[in-house]
């Protein structure tokens, strides 16, 4: 154990009144299961969640994965603050999300979140098994696409009746 082989680290931070090295506060944080920074300033950090990566979402047209049938076999995406929810991680497929969300990155939905709000983006469902991934936005309703490319154009519902929302997307994880 790290702090067993080292009792004057601390004892020595006590006795002088003096800061502790950084180097020295990375070291010692797991043996007192906490972070770095706590130690250093009090912060705490937010705990991350491990997110199920269950397929891919189609930012374009209405697109159909392949179904998931066990997500405990799922790939996992670490992600922090993220709070109270149903959390899971989707590749993006397409460019019509691509101001927000470009293809290949990884959007994580939370699927306990369908409560529409304007501006804020889906993943809709087509009821045939297919789902997109748009901005809902209103007067008149409508999920579009936030992209560069001019091809993609808005889903107007019929008779303002709202298709099926799988979840709201609350993050964009882009690799540089």
């Amino acid at each position: 154990m790290l702090a067993a082989n080292k009792p004057d680290l601390v004892r020595g931070w006590r006795a002088k009144d003096a800061l502790p090295r950084i180097d020295s506060l990375i070291q010692i944080a797991p043996v007192l299961e906490t972070t770095p920074e706590y130690l250093a300033f009090g912060i705490e950090t937010e705990a991350n969640q491990s997110v199920p990566k269950i397929s891919w979402v189609n930012a374009g047209a209405f697109g159909t994965a392949d179904p998931v049938v066990d997500i405990s076999d799922a790939p996992r995406v670490e992600v922090a603050g993220l709070g109270d929810g149903e959390f899971y991680a989707l590749d993006i497929i397409g460019d019509s999300m691509d101001r927000i969300s470009p293809e290949g990155s990884v959007i994580i939905v939370n699927r306990k979140d369908k409560r529409l709000v304007q501006n804020a983006c889906y993943i809709v469902l087509d009821g045939h098994g297919g789902a997109t991934y748009k901005r809902y936005r209103q007067s008149p309703t409508r999920f579009e696409p936030v992209s560069t490319n001019p091809a993609h154009e808005p889903i107007f519902p019929d008779n303002d009746n709202i298709p099926e929302i799988f979840g709201r997307v609350i993050m964009t994880i882009v690799r540089m």
